[in-house]
């Protein structure tokens, strides 16, 4: 009797997210499909087990786990390709921003992180717009930021954005980030509402900003010789599979987002939602990073992003 084949899912958050649900399903399908074939099991929060948020990534790329998601930008340092999406202020709408990730812009990624790791690129779960949180003060204007120590993804085009707003942009891993936030030592935290409450944050940052100012995707990416090595039709029904789940994923994204918002506010929190006017403040803040991105990123990428 054949030795069914082995499949380590993970992640990075409790298996009541929208993230883990989506996992469940990748491998409900796979398992529906082959049953004893295969023999599923998840990792839902490597954080539980001592692990940081980012080692995520040599745990899939070294094939200790076979699949998982990420914050695109913890890739930036080896596919430096991926800090044009970390630009602020990319994408006006949901819609918007998923046609360019579904679409050329976000095949041409892949293949850039594809050609720099031992990766399969499978797909992207939303991880949305993200908002600024603070312990300090209401924030309206980038003058409100002066001097705050923010936490930032990897990426040096979000340390230069939160620059250029005033803040005290520093690189940290999620671990670290939530550890600093507890205990009083960061000021500032940007993050998409559902996982501002996911992690707790709302319990020790009173003020939050509607400030949308990136979008970032989290790819789902598996590892490469492992999944070549599969039989045709596993490796078909697993793309399958993880098409159907970013579907469902960002459908609990957005039921997930409003009724974070909720949490916040019953908290006690105080949440802004900016002008218009507002907005073009924060906008016209980053413009040089803008200005300057052609040079750093080529024209290529503004074509085939549409922009």
């Amino acid at each position: 009797m054949t030795d069914p084949i082995q499949i380590r899912m993970c992640g990075y958050g409790p298996q009541t997210t929208a993230f883990s649900k989506s996992l469940q399903f990748i491998g409900d399908r796979l398992t529906a499909q082959f049953g004893d074939g295969v023999d599923i099991k998840y990792v839902w929060n490597i954080m539980d087990f001592g692990y940081k948020a980012e080692d995520i990534l040599w745990l899939v790329e070294s094939g200790v786990l076979t699949l998982g998601y990420q914050s695109s930008s913890y890739l930036t340092d080896r596919v430096p390709a991926l800090g044009f999406v970390d630009l602020p202020f990319l994408f006006a709408s949901n819609d918007q921003a998923r046609a360019a990730i579904d679409g050329a812009l976000g095949h041409h990624r892949s293949q850039q992180i594809e050609a720099r790791t031992n990766y399969q690129i499978l797909g992207d779960f939303e991880n949305g717009f993200r908002h600024i949180s603070n312990r300090l003060r209401p924030v309206r204007t980038p003058r409100d930021l002066a001097g705050m120590k923010i936490r930032v993804l990897p990426s040096d085009v979000q340390v230069r954005t939160f620059e250029l707003l005033g803040a005290e942009p520093l690189k940290m891993d999620l671990t670290e980030a939530i550890q600093r936030v507890t205990d009083g030592s960061l000021d500032a935290q940007e993050n998409p509402f559902a996982n501002t409450v996911t992690y707790g944050v709302h319990k020790f940052h009173r003020y939050h900003t509607c400030s949308n100012h990136f979008y970032i995707s989290r790819p789902i990416f598996a590892h490469r010789d492992t999944v070549d090595a599969w039989p045709d039709d596993l490796r078909a029904t697993l793309q399958d599979a993880v098409r159907d789940s970013v579907v469902i994923q960002r459908g609990l994204a957005i039921e997930e987002a409003a009724t974070a918002q909720k949490a916040i506010e019953d908290e006690g929190c105080e949440i802004v939602t900016l002008t218009a006017e507002e907005h073009d403040a924060f906008v016209a803040a980053v413009a040089p990073q803008h200005a300057d991105a052609r040079d750093i990123f080529g024209n290529e990428i503004f074509e085939i992003a549409g922009l």
